[in-house]
C-alpha cells in the first residue's frame, strides 16, 4: 500500500484494498501501472515505463481491462493494432483468444449439461453423432467423458499445436481435424493413455468436444456459441467466426513476429473454434469472468446456475484444471485462468474465485508473455490482490493453441 501511494504522489493514512479502490480513480491506477516503479524489487523490468516494456519485448499492441469488485474498473489501449497501417489499439479492438477459447466453450458444454442434453460422464461416444472416438484397449475400463475432455485428462494425445491457416485456404471441418485429413495441417488424435492416468493439454480433445457440443444441439458451434454465451453475457465485440467477417477485420489486431513486424498474411484463421477460434476484447472476457464469479455467489445465472458453474472451479482429481479454466493458489488465494497463445498473439485472463477482482491482458506479439507477466505484476501490487508470494501466475507460454 505504501509503495502505491508513493507511486500516486499520495500523502495521508494507509486504508484498507476496498476503500483505497473507492478513493482513487482509475486514471490513477493507470498512471500507478503505466510508469516506472517505485520499488523495482531487483526487477529490472520495473525501471520502465509500459511504452519501455512494449519495445523492449517487439509488441506493437496491449489492450488491458481490470476487474474490481464484480465490475470492469477500467479498460485501456496502448500502442499500434497494425504496424503496417498505424491503426492505433482501443478498447474495442478484436485479438484472437487463442487458448482463451477453451474456458468460453466449457461454459456451452456445462449449459448443455444443465439443459438435460448429456451429463459430464456420459461416453463422449454417445453424445457424437458425425464421427467416433477410436479409444481401443485405453477406454476399456473407463470411457473417456466430457469432464475429461474439458480438463485435460482424458488420455488423448495431439502432438500438435494449431499453427492456423492463411486467409483464403480451404479449412478442413472438425471431422478431418481430428481424422488428420490431407486439408489439416495438424495429424489426428489419438489415445495415449488411460483416461484419468496423467493431465496432458488437449487441444484435439477440445476439438472433440466442439464437435459433440454441436452434434448435441444439432447446430454450428459458432452459432451456439453466440447465441449461448457470447450475446447473453453481453461480449458485443466477440465472435467465433472464421474467419473474421471484412467489417469486423476492419478493428482487428495484426499478428506481429518477436521483432514486432508484420508476418505476411495479418493473422491466421483457425477452425479448431473451441481450442483457438475466439476473437474478443479484454473488456468482453472480463464480462465472462465477471459472470462467473458472479454466478459462483448466486447472483447472476445469466448462463449456469450457482452449482453448475462450480465445475468450472473445482479440480476435476486429476492435474490442475477444472472443466475449462486451470486453478491455481496464488498466495493466500486460489485463482482461475487461462493463458493463450496463436501465431502473434499473446494473452491472460485471471480471476479470484471468491473476491471481485481480476485482468486481462492481450498483445499482438509473440513476445507477449514476459511483457503481461510485469504487467500482472503492477496490477496485482497496485490492487493488492491476496498473491502474498511470488504474484506471478504459472508461467506456460503454450505452443500456438495447443
Amino acid at each position: 500500500m505504501i509503495r502505491f501511494a508513493i507511486a500516486l504522489g499520495l500523502v495521508g493514512a494507509i486504508v484498507s484494498t476496498p476503500m483505497f479502490a473507492q478513493e482513487h480513480s482509475p486514471a490513477e491506477y493507470m498512471a500507478a501501472i503505466e510508469g516506472a516503479q517505485t520499488s523495482v524489487d531487483d526487477n529490472s523490468l520495473g525501471t520502465k515505463t509500459i511504452e519501455e516494456l512494449m519495445e523492449q519485448f517487439g509488441v506493437p499492441g496491449v489492450s488491458i481491462a481490470v476487474i474490481w469488485d464484480f465490475d470492469v474498473h477500467w479498460a485501456k489501449g496502448y500502442g499500434v493494432a497494425d504496424v503496417e497501417t498505424g491503426a492505433l489499439v482501443d478498447t474495442a479492438t478484436v485479438f484472437q483468444a487463442a487458448s482463451i477459447s477453451k474456458p468460453v466453450a466449457a461454459m456451452a458444454v456445462l449449459e448443455a449439461v444443465q439443459d438435460g442434453l448429456f451429463t459430464l460422464d456420459d461416453d463422449i461416444n454417445d453424445i457424437l453423432t458425425s464421427w467416433q472416438l477410436e479409444g481401443g484397449e485405453f477406454t476399456r475400463d473407463q470411457p473417456v467423458t466430457p469432464r475429461m475432455l474439458t480438463s485435460h485428462t482424458s488420455g488423448l494425445g495431439d502432438g500438435f499445436g494449431f499453427p492456423g491457416y492463411v486467409p483464403g485456404d480451404s479449412l478442413p471441418t472438425a471431422v478431418q481435424i481430428l481424422d488428420g485429413h490431407e486439408l489439416s495441417n495438424v495429424g489426428p488424435v489419438f489415445m495415449e493413455r488411460e483416461p484419468w492416468a496423467a493431465s496432458e493439454y488437449s487441444g484435439g480433445g477440445v476439438t472433440v468436444m466442439q464437435l459433440a457440443l454441436s452434434d448435441a444441439r444439432g447446430r454450428p458451434f459458432q452459432d451456439i456459441m453466440q447465441d449461448h454465451i457470447l450475446e447473453p453475457l453481453g461480449m458485443i465485440h466477440s465472435t467465433f467466426e472464421q474467419p473474421i467477417s471484412p467489417e469486423r477485420d476492419r478493428n482487428a489486431a495484426r499478428a506481429h513476429n518477436r521483432a514486432g513486424e508484420g508476418m505476411g498474411a495479418k493473422w491466421h484463421v483457425h477452425p479448431e473454434l473451441a481450442a483457438a477460434g475466439l476473437w474478443t476484447t479484454p473488456t468482453d472476457l472480463a464480462r465472462f469472468a465477471i459472470e462467473v464469479q458472479q454466478s459462483a455467489r448466486g447472483e447472476s445465472n445469466r448462463v449456469l446456475s450457482r452449482t453448475t458453474v462450480q465445475e468450472m472451479l473445482s479440480p476435476v482429481g486429476v492435474g490442475g484444471f477444472a472443466v475449462g479454466f486451470s486453478l491455481s493458489k496464488e498466495g493466500e488465494g486460489w485463482y482461475f485462468s487461462h493463458g493463450g497463445g496463436n501465431l502473434g498473439f499473446r494473452c491472460h485472463l485471471m480471476a479470484h474465485k471468491v473476491k471481485g477482482y481480476g485482468l486481462v491482458i492481450m498483445t499482438n506479439g509473440e513476445l507477449g508473455w514476459p511483457l503481461m507477466s510485469e504487467l500482472m505484476r503492477r496490477i496485482q501490487r497496485a490492487y493488492e490482490w491476496d498473491t502474498l508470494t511470488e504474484p506471478v501466475p504459472r508461467s506456460y507460454d503454450p505452443p500456438l493453441s495447443n
